[in-house]
């Protein structure tokens, strides 16, 4: 049997919780900034309009739907529509430090980007989510139309609105979050267990860790298992 689980489980849990929400730990002095994609070229002409693209990460995956022209729709929580209406620069490429505030503010884009930077340099998948789905899946059209409808400000939850409902819904018709799922029965086996206190320090001190001391950082990786906690 496997001893002490709780601490993997807790740093599991903060590995995951980065990468659901898109934060990519930055080393000291990097401002914040994220680092620009890497050089990458997509045959666009593989894709068609109101495809699922999927880009799997290490130990999440990223979703948008095609609209043609390499032009791809994707949720991203972001602070930055809450605070001004220029499309200039909500359409800059979002930072972490945009990012995180709107995981805390529960605010959000969903925004249009090429297909280069949606993928951010990672392989794509085009409707792998089809099989599961099997006779729900709506035409290709009506997928792209209900993105390009809801392009804008919108809110955000881990739970209920993320990159993954967004898509499903404009395919299927049905917003669902897989991965969100599995997500949220990690962090309620850590929370009900009897050590959970120590599980939290153990994902205070390794959030500390992997991304400094900085409390724009550090206490939203602390205290948003718990507001997930409260939310289920």
């Amino acid at each position: 049997t496997m001893k002490n689980p709780v601490p993997q489980a807790a740093s599991l849990l903060l590995e995951k919780l980065l990468l659901l929400v898109h934060v990519r730990p930055l080393s000291a002095g990097s401002g914040g900034e994220p680092p620009p994609p890497a050089p990458s070229y997509y045959d666009t002409s593989c894709f068609k309009r109101g495809d699922l693209l999927e880009v799997p990460r290490t130990l999440f995956i990223h979703f948008g739907i095609y609209l043609g022209e390499n032009r791809v729709a994707h949720l991203m929580p972001d602070i930055l529509p809450a605070l001004t209406g220029d499309r200039r620069q909500i359409q800059q490429v979002v930072t972490n430090k945009r990012l995180i505030l709107g995981v805390i503010t529960k605010m959000a884009s969903i925004r249009v980007d090429t297909v280069e930077d949606f993928a951010y340099g990672g392989s794509i998948l085009v409707n792998h989510m089809d099989r599961l789905f099997e006779d729900q899946v709506l035409g290709s059209e009506e997928a792209a139309r209900r993105a390009e409808k809801l392009v804008g400000a919108t809110a955000y939850s881990l739970l209920w609105n993320n990159c993954e409902h967004f898509v499903t819904y404009c395919r299927y018709g049905a917003p669902v979050s897989f991965q969100t799922d599995k997500f949220c029965e990690t962090v309620k086996m850590i929370i009900r267990d009897q050590r959970s206190v120590l599980a939290s320090v153990l994902v205070g001190l390794a959030s500390i860790v992997c991304l400094g001391l900085a409390p724009s950082t550090t206490l939203p990786t602390i205290f948003i298992p718990f507001f997930l906690w409260m939310a289920g």
